[in-house]
């Protein structure tokens, strides 16, 4: 199921803060140009990290290629008002909207939704006109991915006629279609990610009726020792003087560096498999929902060369093929 992901017209990658999430919508968005898809990768939140993933210049509501059949763009909400008034009320602007986008913010702070809607609806669009074979979206932290996601849902709820009604029900036949929309949610092998997952799992397709089409498990640390060499290092204590006459006075440190690193992953590898039992436990996930491991790369900084690396574990991961470019 995991190839199925990139079969999806829209893909939403969502995780907690610090688990990543940008770098793996990225790298998905990467693998799925490679393997041939015409591919967006939208930034929700705007803050950037997107343009300092794939190392480029600052990017914009109109989308920036990127690589071969790779764009990438941030989401606006005035240029998304603008482009709704111009495609579906039929009003031409020309500059900046300033006063009607102030005007929109009052009216978006009072009405919960009103302004999540015109970035869904921004990338829904392009879905329905078929611009992309792929929407990725970079899309907010898993504590607001809910009220994002689900806005359009909230004001249909809301407004039962009329031109509002017909746009938001064209998105959610978009959104709640599981063969066209999935959420890939990234964790980390930690207690806090993994349990907000857990939660956010649970929340999604009862209040928003999107589905979970993957979990993405960033910076898994790699086995080190199988049972036979972990008996061994087990046993190093009663050779440590040996060990400093063979190698020299760091032995001690190398030794325990080696346990820390192996406690740790032992500790991730437990956080994990609570993972899977509370997937395995929930009637709202499908039990086939697959697990997505990326490994620790311990690189310095994200960038192109981290994104690049995510994306060839992907391809692996995901059993696609893709162009050597």
């Amino acid at each position: 199921m995991t190839g199925d992901l990139l079969d999806l017209d829209l893909l939403w990658v969502t995780g907690k803060g610090g688990v990543g999430k940008t770098s793996i919508a990225a790298a998905l968005a990467e693998v799925a140009a490679r393997s041939g898809r015409r591919t967006l990768v939208c930034e929700m939140d705007a803050k950037g990290a997107l343009a300092s993933a794939y190392d480029v210049d600052e990017l914009s509501f109109e989308p920036t290629q990127i690589a071969p059949r790779l764009h990438a763009m941030t989401m606006s909400t005035e240029d998304s008002l603008r482009e709704y008034l111009r495609l579906f009320v039929k009003i031409p602007f020309i500059g900046r909207i300033g006063p009607l986008a102030k005007t929109f913010d009052f009216v978006a702070d009072a009405a919960p939704g009103v302004k999540e809607i015109l970035g869904v609806g921004k990338l829904c669009y392009e879905v329905r006109e078929q611009h992309y074979d792929l929407v990725v979206v970079d899309a907010e932290a898993s504590g607001h991915i809910v009220s994002q996601i689900g806005a359009p849902k909230v004001i249909a709820d809301l407004v039962q006629v009329g031109l509002v009604r017909d746009q938001t029900q064209w998105m959610l036949e978009i959104l709640n279609d599981p063969t066209r929309t999935g959420v890939a949610v990234v964790t980390t092998p930690e207690e806090m990610p993994v349990t907000e997952s857990i939660e956010l799992l649970g929340r999604l397709r009862r209040e928003t009726g999107a589905h979970a089409a993957a979990v993405i498990a960033n910076r898994v640390l790699p086995v080190m020792f199988d049972r036979r060499e972990q008996e061994i290092a087990d046993r190093l204590d009663e050779a440590v003087d040996l060990l400093v006459g063979a190698t020299g006075p760091g032995a001690p440190m190398v030794l325990q560096a080696a346990r820390f690193i192996e406690a740790r992953r032992r500790t991730g590898a437990g956080h994990l498999d609570r993972l899977r039992a509370s997937l395995a436990d929930t009637d709202d996930v499908a039990e086939t929902l697959p697990i997505i491991t990326i490994p620790e790369l311990f690189a310095r900084a994200p960038g192109r060369r981290v994104v690049s690396l995510v994306a060839e574990t992907l391809v692996e991961e995901l059993d696609v093929e893709v162009a050597d470019e």
